[in-house]
């Protein structure tokens, strides 16, 4: 992770870009929006939100935080990401994508739709009854996933079957705020994984993902493209997978 005081002075002296760091409370009570939709802090008007936070219920203890996440959605900067951006990344629109006909709203290929179908794992809302007792009865062979970001939310194993013996029991709105996903599988690995200073042979799996650019002004698309790649590596015993939270390691791809 990059030192955030290194990003802000690096910023100012290399593109004369100056950056301000704010609590979503501190937007809130400091923040306004001028006659022609320029978000002001303080006077100050501000070209982009970037979010550091905002992507936990826990960023939003108060009504003071939702106030500010509407302000800058309503505001002409650019936000980082912004309200539907982050909302098409949640699991629920990955089960939505994965449903029949959903896909040909995107591509019009019939070979590269069957294509991308060929890659998506099982995906079941908690209101598809055969589905969760099959869960309940295997819990192994899938993963329960809440609409959250980063590692450390799913549930798995005995965890997963009591969770939803829960639910069923409760009959909450919560089932809402879940997914069963079919659990893959993918090959191990020998690798060197290297954390703290220490080096450590492992059997691993790995994670690759496409970095993307997105940029619209209203129905304008300005920038849709790839940019990039991540990849995370950790070891195959372990079922979460974030960097962050320590469970997984950056890597790059060596292709033979």
């Amino acid at each position: 992770m990059y030192d955030q005081y290194w990003i802000t002075v690096a910023l100012k002296e290399r593109y004369g870009v100056t950056t301000i760091r704010k609590t979503l409370a501190a937007i809130e009570a400091e923040g306004e929006l001028s006659s022609d939709g320029t978000l002001l802090l303080n006077g100050c008007p501000i070209a982009l939100v970037y979010f550091r936070a905002g992507y936990s219920p826990n960023d939003y203890p108060s009504e003071a935080e939702w106030r500010a996440r509407k302000l800058s959605e309503r505001s002409s900067a650019i936000k980082c990401p912004s309200i539907s951006y982050h909302l098409v990344g949640t699991k629920k629109i990955q089960q939505e994508l994965a449903k029949e006909n959903v896909l040909e709203r995107f591509l019009d290929n019939k070979g590269n739709i069957e294509k991308v179908r060929q890659c998506f794992a099982g995906l079941w809302s908690l209101e598809n009854d055969s589905i969760v007792m099959s869960a309940i009865e295997s819990p192994e062979l899938f993963v329960l996933k809440p609409q959250r970001e980063g590692g450390g939310n799913n549930i798995y194993g005995d965890n997963l079957r009591e969770t939803l013996v829960r639910l069923r029991k409760d009959g909450s709105n919560e089932l809402a705020a879940y997914i069963l996903m079919q659990r893959i599988f993918p090959p191990a690995s020998p690798c060197y994984l290297v954390r703290d200073g220490a080096c450590a042979k492992e059997n691993v799996v790995s994670e690759f993902g496409i970095f993307g650019a997105y940029l619209r002004n209203r129905e304008k698309v300005i920038i849709n493209d790839q940019c990039g790649y991540l990849t995370r590596t950790k070891a195959a015993t372990l079922n979460e997978g974030g960097v962050v939270t320590g469970y997984a390691s950056l890597n790059s791809i060596f292709l033979t």
